[in-house]
């Protein structure tokens, strides 16, 4: 049997890393680990990409970031997936989970455990018993109890029904067509923070009302504003722009040679500018480039091109004002051109979900500009040519950002600034990155 565990995620980045390591025996036994991200802003998606053997990006809600996560037959491993795990981001598997799911689809199309919650206050075990029970009787199983089933299985149901709410019940009956669930004793443990956030009593009510009214037929997206969930911004369309330097030692990351060397210092900037396509990638697949510093013709840049398909050019010459006049220049003279985003490859917390917030930022003003901690930028983004917006800038200083709006105001330009980033500039700042739970 081959595994692959698929979590749906959104701003999970306080508890991810732990899950996700917790997940690492099983990776080693050979079950494939794909992250779905629905847009998250904060280090989910960095934690992702470090720890999960996949991650993909993918419109918000747990329908879709699931089934995006579960199409696509090949593993990671060169192998047929042959059974999926559907695994919310806050709940921990068994230790043996993948010897139980594969004991129990041997006799079984699909299954769940039994819950737990992560507090042992008596409302919440009754909760989770009554959970368990209803679930044994009914044949439906909830999210949180980890669904699992065969691939084949999966497919022929139809996948998650591309609804806001109760996506997990509709698979359900959906799958009861193929015979009752596997109903394991064992237990996958949830996180109480739901119940501990709007209280016990009032969630158990919740639910109930809810449940019920899906049962007599209301809209699972009018469900799901009562549940609490936020509906995700339009999508806007965007061009991404990449600028990198060549991995190469002596001229990418200077200021990190006196920690890590040159040699360091340049696989550093090669794993940043990967990290970074891979962001702009899965944010504007077919609407990325990358702009190559001294030249698109050096190796790495070629080898890029040549396994990713990226499109790469060359930067001008002069400061770095010029650089990206010179590329909003030549994106904006393109007819019909989308607004562009221009990005460095310096800030590992950079993701898809904030490229997504500029682009809808971009559809009421001319400029927005996600901040850098250290007086600078981490993205500016654009949906018209603003020229002044890189001229009079003395650039590498604390003194960038200040200056660029003072810029915007004289170009009477309309802006709008998202929450500050950090990138790597300084050994300070390399430390920071150590610091964080990407291991």
């Amino acid at each position: 049997m081959s595994l692959r565990i698929v979590i749906p995620a959104l701003n999970e980045g306080e508890g991810l890393a732990a899950r996700l390591r917790a997940l690492q025996p099983l990776q080693a036994r050979g079950a494939e680990v794909v992250v779905v991200d629905g847009g998250s802003t904060d280090r989910t998606w960095a934690i992702a990409r470090a720890l999960a053997d996949r991650v993909l990006l993918a419109p918000r809600g747990r329908a879709a970031q699931m089934n995006a996560g579960a199409y696509g037959n090949a593993s990671l491993h060169g192998t047929q997936t042959t059974a999926l795990l559907f695994l919310h981001a806050d709940t921990q598997l068994p230790a043996d989970a993948d010897r139980l799911i594969k004991q129990a689809l041997h006799a079984a199309h699909w299954g769940r455990f039994d819950l737990r919650i992560d507090n042992n206050s008596w409302p919440l075990r009754m909760t989770a018993g009554m959970m368990n029970l209803r679930s044994r009787l009914s044949g439906i199983a909830t999210g949180d109890q980890a669904l699992f089933v065969r691939r084949e299985t999966f497919e022929a149901a139809g996948g998650f029904a591309p609804i806001a709410l109760m996506e997990d019940i509709a698979l359900s009956k959906s799958l009861k067509r193929f015979g009752p669930p596997a109903c394991l004793r064992q237990r996958v443990t949830t996180s109480a923070r739901r119940w501990q956030t709007h209280g016990v009593w009032r969630t158990m009510l919740l639910m109930w009302r809810l449940r019920a009214a899906y049962f007599w037929g209301a809209a699972p997206d009018v469900l799901a504003q009562r549940y609490g969930y936020v509906p995700a911004p339009v999508p806007r369309p965007a061009a991404v722009a990449v600028m990198a330097k060549a991995p190469q030692a002596g001229f990418a990351k200077t200021r990190l040679i006196p920690l890590l060397g040159a040699a360091g210092a340049a696989r550093a900037q090669r794993r940043f500018t990967l990290d970074t396509l891979h962001t702009a990638h899965s944010f504007a697949p077919s609407a990325s480039t990358l702009w190559c510093a001294p030249h698109a013709q050096h190796r790495f840049f070629r080898a890029l091109h040549q396994t990713t398909g990226v499109v790469c050019q060359v930067q001008a010459e002069g400061d770095l004002g010029h650089k990206m006049q010179a590329i909003v220049a030549q994106h904006f003279a393109q007819p019909s051109a989308t607004p562009l985003l221009i990005m460095g490859t310096d800030c590992p917390l950079l993701s898809p979900g904030h490229l997504q917030q500029a682009a809808v930022a971009l559809a009421a003003h001319d400029v927005v500009l996600i901040p850098a901690e250290d007086g600078g930028y981490v993205l500016i983004g654009l949906r018209r040519c603003v020229p002044e917006v890189f001229e009079h800038i003395t650039w590498s200083t604390p003194h960038v950002l200040e200056q660029t709006r003072q810029q915007l105001r004289l170009a009477g330009a309309s802006w709008h600034a998202l929450p500050a980033l950090w990138d790597i500039d300084e050994p300070a700042d390399w430390h920071r990155l150590a610091s964080m739970p990407l291991h």
